[in-house]
C-alpha cells in the first residue's frame, strides 16, 4: 500500500518535527529496501521472484492496518514508545529477513517433490512482509493519533517513499546489493531516536507524574528502556560496521553476501575446472560477474564441422545467469567462418555493420574476421564494455553506451548488416516460469526500427535457441514476417532462416532475395552443415539433411505459418502461443496456452525446472492465494466485532454504510496498482533498464502522489477521480508517439520527460484517498481509518499480482483500462455514498 494517498486539510494537532522527520526516513528506508530486494532476488533466485516481492510489501503494510483496527488500544497512548519500537524492528526485521533467505534459501526446482520447500517458502513470504509491516504500522499510528492531519502524515509517507526510490538507485552503486540492505537497515534503526525525541515536545501521551524533570524527559524519550537501547546499539554496529567496509573498498561483512541458487548461470560457472571469480561489479540496474576457466567454451550457433580447439574464453554474466563468453586478448578466429552470422558478411561484403547489446564482443570479432568494414557495438551496460575492453577497444569498432532499441529508434545512419546478438542462454520455453521477463527487443516495433535502419539490401541478423516443438524460434519468424508486412513488404522473399544443431538463425532482408544469392545461401548452408528452414522456393526434401529430425517440424510449420490464408487460425491451433509480440505485450518468453493445462499438470514434479514445471500456474495460483489472504484482511475485523465491540462509537455506522467505505477504499487499492504496474513495464521500453523504469514511475507517482495528498483539501475528490480516469484512458495512445518522437533523447532528458509526463496522474492518484479519510474525521468516525488503511492495502496485494498476470495475458493497455475503471468504480461509490450517508460523503 505504502501509503500513497493523503491529505488533510485542518491543522489543530500538530505532528511534532521529530515524528514528521523519522517517518519520511523510515519511509525511504522501506522503499530502498522494496526496490533493492526486487534487485537482489533478480540476481539470487530468477526474475520472476523479484515481481513478488511486490505483493509481500503491499501484504505487510495492509496488515499492519487489519492489526490496528483489530487492537485499537495500540492506537492512542504512549504512541512515540511504541514507535521507537516498531523502528528498530522493522531494521532489525530488514536485517533478518535477508540473512535468513540467504541462509536459508528456496529450491524452487525441488518444491514439487520436497514439502520441506513449501515450509521454507511460507517462512521466506512472512519474514519479508515483516519490515513493512512494522513500518505500515508506525504510518497508521501517526495517522490516528493526527487524524485531522492525515495529509500531512501521508504526504511525508508518500515523499519519504520517493526519496527512497531514487535512494535505491543510487546507492548500489557504491555499495553494492547486500550493502543496500545495511544502509536501509541503519536508516530504520536511527529513525528510533528521532521518534523518541518526540516525546520531548510536548507529548500527551506522558503522564505529569512521570515528567518532572528535563533528565527524566530525556531518559524516556531517548532510552525507554535497556533492552531497546542494546538492541538498536547492537543493530547499527553490525550495519555500520558492513558499510564501513564496503566504503573503504572491501566487500562487507561475510554473513552478508548474497547466496546465489545453484541453478544460476554463476553457479554452474564456478564448477567448471580451475574456475575463478576475476571481476564483480554492481551499478544502478545489475550485477556483473567475470568467470575465467580452462572449461570455458561458448560459440552460440557454430557449426559441428569447426573441428579445432575453440579459442580461450573468460565468461560474463549479468545477475547471475545468461553466460556470453569474451575471448580473451589473441585468441584465434579460425572459427568465424562457420558461425551462422558470417553468412550475412559473404553476401554483403566490406559490410558497414551495427551489433545491438554484443555483450561479451562475439560478434564483434566475428564481424571483423569476416570483413565488415566498420561496426558500431551499442551496449547498454558500461560494466560489460569495461569486462570486454579489449575487444571494444578494437580498431574499427565504434562504442554507443545505449540500448539497441533506443539507438535505433533515433539513428539516422543507415548499415548493411544488422546483428541482434544472442544475450540469453537456453531456457525451456514449456514451463511458463520464464514469462515475466519484458523483452522490447523481440517486438514487431523493434523489427520494423531495425528494418528502417538498413541500407537498401541490407540483411538483419537474429539467432535463437531451438525447442521442440517449435517455439521461440518459430516466434521470431512470425515477428520477423509480420514486421516485414506492416511496412508493405513481401515476406515470402525476404526471410531465410537456417538451423545448426541447437540454435536457429533468421535473415531478415528489406528487398527480396535474388536468385543467386539463394544458391550462395544453400552453397553456405551445405558447407556448415546447416539446415535450411525456409527460403523462397525452397523444397522439403532440401531441409533436414544434416541434423536429421525424425519429422522435420521446423520446415512445415515455417512454411504454414508464412502461406496461411488466415494467420490467426493458425496461431489459435497452434500447440504454443506463438503471436508476434508488440510493445504493448513484449512478453517474448510467455508460450503457454490453456490448452497445455493437462499436460503441464500430468509433467508437474517430473521435469527439472522451476516450480516442478508449471510456472505459469504459479502465479495464477499466488493470485488465488492473494485473493484468500487479503480477504482475510478486510473481514477479519468486522467478523471479530461480531463478538467484541472494537469501539463503542462505530455502533453509528451500519453495515451497509460500512461496506460502502470499504468498497471505496478497495477500489483506491486497486486501482493505483493497476495503473502503476503496468507503467513501470511500458517505460522499461522508454528507459532501456527495468531499474530505470521502477524508481522514475515509483518516483514519479509518490512524489506528486505526496503533493496531491498535501493539498488534496483545496481540491474535490470527485472530480479528481473523473480527471484521473480520463488521464489514464488516454495514457495508451500518447506515449507510442511520444516514445517514438524522443526515444533519440538522452537518458537524462527521456528520465525528465517521463517524470513530466506522470506528474499530472500522480497529484490526482494522491487526491481520492485523503478526501476520504477528512471525511471520516469531519464527522467523527475516526474508528475506520485503521480498518480502510488495511482495505486499501490488501486491495493493493490483489492488484498487484493481478496487473502482471493481466500484463501477460491481454496487454499493457487492457490493464491501464481496468485501472481506469476502478477508479471509476470509486467514483461511483462515492455518488452512491452521496446520497446514503450525506452527511459525510457530500462533496467538498
Amino acid at each position: 500500500m505504502r501509503s500513497r494517498t493523503s491529505g488533510s486539510l485542518i491543522y489543530d494537532q500538530v505532528l511534532p518535527g521529530s515524528a514528521a522527520l523519522a517517518l519520511f526516513l523510515l519511509s525511504a528506508a522501506t522503499l530502498t529496501y522494496e526496490i533493492n530486494l526486487t534487485r537482489l532476488f533478480s540476481v539470487a533466485q530468477f526474475y520472476h521472484f523479484a515481481f513478488m516481492i511486490v505483493s509481500i510489501a503491499l501484504l505487510g503494510f495492509g496488515a499492519s492496518g487489519t492489526v490496528l483496527a483489530l487492537f485499537p488500544h495500540l492506537q492512542p497512548v504512549n504512541v512515540f514508545t511504541k514507535l521507537s519500537w516498531l523502528t528498530i524492528a522493522c531494521g532489525c526485521s530488514m536485517l533478518a529477513a535477508h540473512l535468513l533467505t540467504n541462509w536459508l534459501p528456496f529450491d524452487s526446482f525441488s518444491v514439487a517433490w520436497d514439502k520441506r520447500q513449501v515450509a521454507v517458502l511460507v517462512l521466506h513470504y512472512s519474514a519479508l512482509a515483516c519490515p513493512f509491516f512494522f513500518s505500515g504500522l508506525v504510518t497508521g499510528l501517526l495517522l490516528t493519533k493526527y487524524p485531522q492531519q492525515a495529509g500531512y502524515t501521508y504526504a511525508l509517507n508518500l515523499l519519504g517513499s520517493a526519496c527512497g526510490c531514487v535512494l535505491a538507485l543510487l546507492i548500489p552503486n557504491t555499495l553494492g546489493g547486500e550493502g543496500t540492505v545495511a544502509f536501509s537497515t541503519t536508516i530504520a534503526g536511527l529513525t528510533a531516536l528521532l521518534l523518541g525525541d518526540g516525546a520531548k515536545q510536548k507529548n500527551p501521551d506522558m503522564s505529569e507524574g512521570l515528567v518532572k524533570t528535563k533528565s527524566k524527559i530525556r531518559l524516556y524519550a531517548l532510552i525507554p528502556n535497556i533492552i531497546q537501547v542494546l538492541i538498536l546499539i547492537s543493530l547499527l554496529a553490525f550495519t555500520l560496521t558492513d558499510l564501513g567496509l564496503y566504503l573503504t573498498g572491501r566487500n562487507g561483512l561475510g554473513v552478508m553476501r548474497l547466496h546465489l541458487s545453484p541453478y544460476k548461470g554463476f553457479s554452474y560457472a564456478l564448477q567448471y575446472p580451475s574456475a575463478q571469480l576475476i571481476q564483480q561489479e554492481w551499478n544502478a540496474f545489475s550485477r556483473v560477474d567475470v568467470v575465467r576457466s580452462p572449461g570455458i567454451r561458448s560459440l552460440p550457433g557454430i557449426s559441428y564441422r569447426f573441428l579445432d580447439i575453440p579459442p580461450p574464453q573468460d565468461a560474463v554474466l549479468v545477475d547471475g545467469d545468461d553466460l556470453s563468453p569474451i575471448l580473451q586478448e589473441g585468441a584465434g578466429m579460425s572459427f568465424s567462418a562457420y558461425m551462422p552470422s558470417a553468412l550475412a558478411y559473404q553476401l554483403n561484403p566490406n559490410a558497414e555493420t551495427l551489433i545491438l547489446e554484443p555483450r561479451g564482443g562475439l560478434d564483434i570479432l566475428v564481424a571483423l574476421a569476416e570483413g565488415a568494414a566498420r561496426v558500431t557495438a551499442v551496449e547498454v551496460n558500461p560494466l560489460i564494455i569495461q569486462a570486454a575492453n579489449h575487444i571494444y577497444e578494437l580498431p574499427g569498432v565504434q562504442v554507443v553506451q545505449n540500448s539497441g532499441r533506443s539507438y535505433v529508434s533515433s539513428s539516422t545512419k543507415k548499415y548493411d548488416v544488422i546483428v541482434l546478438s544472442l544475450t540469453s542462454t537456453y531456457h525451456p520455453v514449456r514451463s511458463g516460469a520464464y514469462s515475466l521477463a519484458e523483452e522490447y527487443r523481440y517486438t514487431v516495433e523493434s523489427f520494423q526500427d531495425a528494418l528502417a535502419t538498413l541500407h537498401p539490401g541490407g540483411i538483419m541478423v537474429i539467432t535463437r535457441w531451438l525447442q521442440t516443438p517449435p517455439s521461440e524460434f518459430l516466434r521470431t519468424f512470425c515477428i520477423g514476417i509480420t514486421a516485414l508486412e506492416n511496412i508493405g513488404l513481401d515476406s515470402q522473399h525476404m526471410v531465410v532462416a537456417l538451423r545448426s544443431y541447437n540454435s536457429g538463425t533468421l535473415y531478415i532482408k528489406n528487398s527480396a532475395f535474388t536468385p543467386v544469392e539463394i544458391q550462395d545461401i544453400k552453397a553456405f548452408a551445405a558447407s556448415r552443415a546447416f539446415d535450411l528452414v525456409y527460403a523462397p522456393g525452397l523444397q522439403s526434401h532440401e531441409a533436414n539433411v544434416y541434423n536429421v529430425l525424425p519429422e522435420d517440424s521446423y520446415y512445415q510449420s515455417f512454411s504454414a505459418l508464412i502461406s496461411a490464408q488466415d494467420r490467426q487460425q493458425f496461431y489459435r491451433d497452434y500447440p504454443f502461443d506463438i503471436r508476434p509480440s508488440r510493445d504493448d505485450h513484449p512478453f517474448f518468453g510467455h508460450y503457454f496456452k490453456w490448452s497445455q493445462s493437462r499436460q503441464v499438470l500430468a509433467e508437474f514434479g517430473k521435469t527439472w525446472q522451476p516450480f516442478g514445471g508449471a510456472g505459469y500456474f504459479v502465479i495464477v495460483a499466488l493470485l488465488g492465494l492473494t485473493i484468500i489472504l487479503a480477504s482475510g484482511l478486510v473481514f477479519l475485523p468486522a467478523l471479530i466485532s461480531r463478538f467484541r465491540r472494537l469501539n463503542p462509537e462505530q455502533n453509528r455506522v451500519t453495515s451497509t454504510k460500512q461496506i460502502l467505505v470499504l468498497v471505496y477504499f478497495g477500489f483506491l487499492g486497486l486501482a493505483f496498482l493497476l495503473v502503476e504496474i503496468p507503467l513501470i513495464q511500458i517505460f522499461i521500453l522508454y528507459l532501456d533498464q527495468p531499474a530505470f523504469a521502477v524508481t522514475t514511475v515509483l518516483f514519479s507517482l509518490l512524489f506528486f502522489s505526496g503533493l496531491g495528498s498535501r493539498f488534496s483539501h483545496r481540491f474535490s475528490g470527485d472530480w479528481a477521480m473523473l480527471l484521473l480516469v480520463a488521464a489514464v484512458l488516454s495514457f495508451p495512445f500518447i506515449t507510442p508517439r511520444l516514445f517514438e518522437e524522443t526515444m533519440g533523447l538522452s537518458l537524462v532528458s527521456r528520465l525528465s520527460l517521463s517524470t513530466l509526463i506522470m506528474a499530472p496522474i500522480g497529484f490526482l492518484m494522491g487526491i481520492p484517498f485523503p478526501t476520504g479519510i477528512a471525511k471520516l474525521v469531519k464527522n467523527k468516525i475516526e474508528e475506520l481509518i485503521p480498518w480502510v488503511w488495511g482495505v486499501n492495502g490488501a486491495a493493493s496485494v490483489i492488484s498487484a499480482v493481478l496487473a502482471a498476470l493481466l500484463a501477460l495475458t491481454f496487454g499493457f493497455g487492457w490493464v491501464l483500462r481496468l485501472g481506469a475503471a476502478c477508479y471509476a468504480g470509486a467514483w461511483f461509490t462515492a455518488r452512491v455514498w452521496a446520497r446514503v450517508f450525506p452527511q459525510i460523503f457530500h462533496s467538498q
